[in-house]
Formats: C-alpha cells, structure tokens, sequence
C-alpha cells in the first residue's frame, strides 16, 4: 500500500450542504466521507478492518503488492482482496490497481445501514449509495477542463467513480492521460479498469479508442478520458459544465 500520501486540498469544495462530512485517516488510507449523520466511529473501525485484509493478504503473498498483471485469488481472500483480485482479472491489471476503491465500497457498504445515503471518496475513486442526483468534479490536473467538468451521478446510483492519472498523483500509470474515469456498480472493479483505461492513452488521439475498449469489458456503465483539451466519453455518462468561481 503505497506510503505517498499527498494532500487532498480539492476536499473543501465537495462537501454537500444536506450531509455531513469527515475525515479518516488510517496510516495511507485517507478517507473523505459523506453521509446523513456522522459515524466517526464505525467509519474508523470499517477502514481498519478492510486495511487489515489487504496487509495479511500481502504479508502471505508479497507479489499481491508489486504484480503489474491479474493474479488468481488465493484460498484465504478475505472480502476485500477477494474483490480486488476479481476486479483485476477482468480489467487485466495488478491486484492493487483496486484498493483504493475496494476500500471505498467497503467502507460505505458498512455505513449503510446507519445512513440512507454515503460518498466515500478514496484518492480520486468515489463509492456512492445516494437517493438524488450528485455532481462529481473531475480533476485533470493541468487540463484546461480540470475543475470545469463534471460528471453527473443520477439519483438511486450505487456504484463506484473511480478515476486514474497518469499526470496527476502518485498511483501508477503506464499512460499519459490527465484523467481516466471509469463508472461501473463495483467500485474496486470501477478502479481497476480506469488503470486499465488510462494505461491506453499516450496521445490524445488515443482517447476515443481507448474508450471504445473500456466500454467493451463487462461491467462497465462509462468510460471517460481527458488528455489536455482533449475529452472523450460513451456510455452512461453525463457531463455538466461547472462555472468557476
């Protein structure tokens, strides 16, 4: 689990005005969440365990870490790895290309019951479970559209946002996209393929294609990329302007 943590100044514009927000930190993990009441407490105890998961699965299996390619699960994934290594095996990356957002999912999942509507954002990957319509900025470093552009989150929509850089942040990319967002109902697997969809995108002639790729694996509801002023989306996705502040 990748020890560069960087802050996360973008924060301070996401909160929503009808839910709460905090923060968890455990050790890497920093964790913005969202809901109708705080839940400090079980939000905490929830990051521990499914960080817990994936540090026994590396302690067992020390190539979980560091593969760059789809790993067969182990007989003692526990539900977060197991999550990971199902992502990645569909998306054709390294188990940890989804931690960030099987963190997330299990996170919020475990919130659930306690508050009828959760965001939990982990490092650019979003899990939602929310009953109206939600906008989420993307961030695309020195794009132009960076800030300007977001995505629209329809109300009912449980699933996963996840997002991937390969100019912006400290998670691996083999590509040069400013931003590589995937939506789908899993969010580990939300993560694992945006990897996989930015690892495509060297120039932005690349984006339209790569984009037809993603939309081909199964499980994806949208694909999006942005390489400098360049954007290309399909599938179920809805872009709204942000005026700027």
């Amino acid at each position: 689990m990748s020890s560069g943590y960087q802050p996360r100044t973008y924060r301070a514009d996401q909160a929503a005005e009808d839910l709460v927000p905090w923060r968890i930190v455990v050790e890497e993990t920093d964790l913005h969440i969202q809901a109708e009441l705080e839940l400090w407490d079980s939000s905490r105890q929830a990051t521990r365990t499914a960080r817990g998961q994936v540090e026994r699965e590396i302690a067992r299996r020390p190539e979980f870490s560091t593969s760059l390619q789809p790993l067969y699960a182990s007989e003692n994934a526990e539900e977060v790895t197991a999550r990971m290594y199902a992502a990645t095996a569909v998306a054709g990356v390294g188990p940890m290309a989804a931690v960030a957002g099987a963190i997330a999912q299990y996170v919020g999942e475990a919130l659930a019951a306690g508050s009828g509507q959760v965001l939990v954002e982990n490092g650019g990957d979003v899990y939602l479970n929310i009953t109206r319509e939600r906008v989420i900025a993307l961030g695309a470093g020195q794009s132009p559209l960076s800030g300007r552009v977001g995505l629209v989150a329809p109300a009912g929509f449980v699933g996963g946002v996840c997002t991937s850089s390969g100019t912006v942040g400290h998670s691996y990319s083999a590509g040069r996209a400013d931003a590589a967002v995937i939506v789908a109902a899993d969010a580990a697997f939300a993560d694992a393929a945006a990897t996989a969809l930015g690892n495509r995108v060297q120039l932005a002639d690349d984006a339209e294609a790569a984009v037809q790729w993603a939309l081909s694996l199964p499980g994806v509801e949208g694909a999006l990329v942005v390489i400098g002023a360049t954007l290309a989306a399909g599938g179920k996705v809805e872009l709204r302007r942000i005026d700027e502040s």
